[in-house]
């Protein structure tokens, strides 16, 4: 949700999506943030939220919620993880980052995966970097290049 507002944040987001372009079609879709938030309650602003992710989302994709009650998984786990999808025939593999107050119950319900990356929380906008870096890594992983170190 949002678009990525810090320069220094923004400025590796393209250099992860080039990365992944030699191993995946990859695409960051940043859904525009919704206007006078101060008003609404946290729960309307999840709802707003979670229909417009919603109504990105084709019925074949499966949908992986970023989210601090998920499952935990080392670099190596979470390249498993990637494979077991791909192994399994997913068309479309979907992550999500959620706005300020997580995601909708619909939300939810539609996802068919949570992943936690770490029992802290982090700012969604710095989440981004995270969950980019955890993809070139698992790729790297996967086609055993040098990236990633035991």
């Amino acid at each position: 949700m949002g678009k990525t507002n810090h320069d220094a944040l923004r400025k590796w987001l393209p250099e992860y999506q080039k990365r992944l372009s030699h191993y995946i079609k990859f695409e960051w879709v940043e859904l525009p943030e919704l206007k006078n938030t101060k008003k609404l309650p946290e729960a309307e602003q999840k709802e707003d939220e979670g229909k417009r992710l919603l109504k990105q989302l084709n019925p074949s994709d499966i949908l992986v919620l970023f989210d601090e009650k998920g499952n935990q998984h080392t670099s190596k786990g979470f390249a498993d993880f990637i494979q077991k999808r791909m192994n399994g025939g997913t068309k479309n593999l979907v992550f999500a980052i959620g706005g300020p107050y997580g995601f909708s119950a619909d939300v939810y319900k539609r996802a068919q995966h949570k992943i936690s990356l770490s029992t802290m929380t982090f700012s969604h906008q710095m989440v981004r970097i995270f969950v980019v870096e955890q993809l070139y890594r698992a790729f790297s992983i996967l086609n055993k290049e040098p990236y990633h170190h035991e």
